[in-house]
């Protein structure tokens, strides 16, 4: 039985990346003495265990063999007989195909490092085209290595076209096309992810209302504003151009967690602009339309949203200023208030004062920060 370290920790070690997390292959090995060193077996689909102690991921090496359509139509072939080169041919990309022994020697038969030196995303074998979850793998490393000066290899690309064309992504579930698209957008550079798939005809049919070239283009270019990480942030600067019919279709096929979905849609139904009109009353309506005083917690969201599609800084910062101010305010306050007037306060009229007094904190504010 030999064990390598295989995959995303010996590729990040030779790109002098933080490793998080380390996977191992097992070379020689049956199911029965992985538990009988005290391994725990997880995989259901193919032999998975985890380390007693660390609880890392090891796995016995197989072979896979297309057997029907999508990214589950495989048979698996876990056995002593398998070699580590042939676990090594079924992954997807060259530089996620180096095996690392523990005398850190390492095993590179599809010339992983060589692409590495070269920044080169490239395909391991033929067989890429059997699982088309790949397409959007190869996208999501392009967008994260992109900053690297990594781009896909034009035959990689042409394989990648092939799947698309022949429509295979479709039978993807949404969940797994949203966990590749949640990690793409938590990249540097997230506009990479959907121009790959645009190149590659592949945002149809999971994203098939960005496909229009004037909606990926501003799309591209309202993520080229994002300057920190934020799958969030980019989810909702994806979507921005989109009418909010689109972008709720666009939600709901691919079955989108409320948390993104809410902020997205919400966005897209104001339409704001670096022309839009700003006063005091219009941001009141703003407050209100993306309920701030119930989830004051989406402001610094919706400021870095604002700023990512042009609108000027002075106009944020009397927004936040203003809403601040008026956050300050509550009904216990207006309650007093009201009561040094000899009036009560009573079910609805509360609410409302409230928000009048509210509204006069925000055009007050609004009226010293404008100068």
């Amino acid at each position: 039985m030999n064990i390598y370290l295989v995959g995303g920790a010996v590729r990040d070690r030779l790109l002098g990346k933080p490793v998080h997390e380390r996977d191992y292959v097992v070379v020689g090995a049956t199911p029965q003495q992985m538990l009988a060193l005290g391994y725990r077996q997880v995989g259901k689909d193919f032999p998975v265990f985890l380390h007693p102690q660390t609880q890392a991921e090891y796995a016995l090496a197989r072979t896979e063999r297309k057997t029907g359509q999508g990214y589950t139509g495989f048979a698996i072939a876990a056995d002593p007989s398998v070699t580590l080169e042939q676990d090594l041919m079924r992954r997807d990309l060259t530089i996620n195909a180096i095996a690392q022994s523990d005398s850190g020697e390492l095993i590179d038969p599809y010339h992983g490092r060589a692409d590495l030196q070269q920044r080169v995303l490239r395909h391991v074998s033929p067989a890429f085209v059997e699982d088309p979850l790949r397409v959007l793998r190869v996208a999501r490393f392009a967008a994260r290595f992109a900053a690297d000066g990594f781009t896909v290899a034009p035959e990689t690309m042409e394989l990648m076209r092939t799947i698309a064309d022949q429509g295979e992504l479709a039978t993807l579930s949404a969940e797994r096309v949203w966990r590749e698209t949640e990690k793409a957008l938590s990249s540097a550079t997230p506009a990479v992810f959907w121009q790959v798939l645009s190149d590659v005809h592949a945002l149809t049919p999971w994203f098939s209302e960005l496909q229009p070239a004037s909606i990926i283009k501003l799309t591209r270019h309202y993520l080229s504003q994002l300057d920190t990480p934020d799958p969030l942030i980019a989810f909702c600067l994806s979507l921005y151009p989109l009418n909010p019919e689109r972008a709720q279709q666009l939600c709901e096929r691919l079955k989108v967690p409320n948390s993104y979905r809410q902020l997205a849609l919400k966005l897209c139904r104001a339409q704001l602009s670096a022309s839009s009109t700003w006063n005091a009353d219009a941001a009141f309506a703003y407050m209100g339309q993306f309920d701030l005083w119930r989830q004051p917690e989406q402001l610094t969201n919706l400021l870095k949203v604002w700023q990512c599609v042009g609108i000027k800084e002075p106009v944020l910062a009397a927004f936040q200023r203003s809403f601040e101010a008026a956050q300050k305010l509550s009904a216990a306050a207006v309650i007093e208030a009201a009561k040094a007037e000899s009036q009560a306060l009573q079910g609805p009229q509360i609410g409302a004062t409230l928000q009048s007094a509210r509204h006069a904190k925000v055009i007050n504010e609004w009226q010293l920060a404008s100068g």
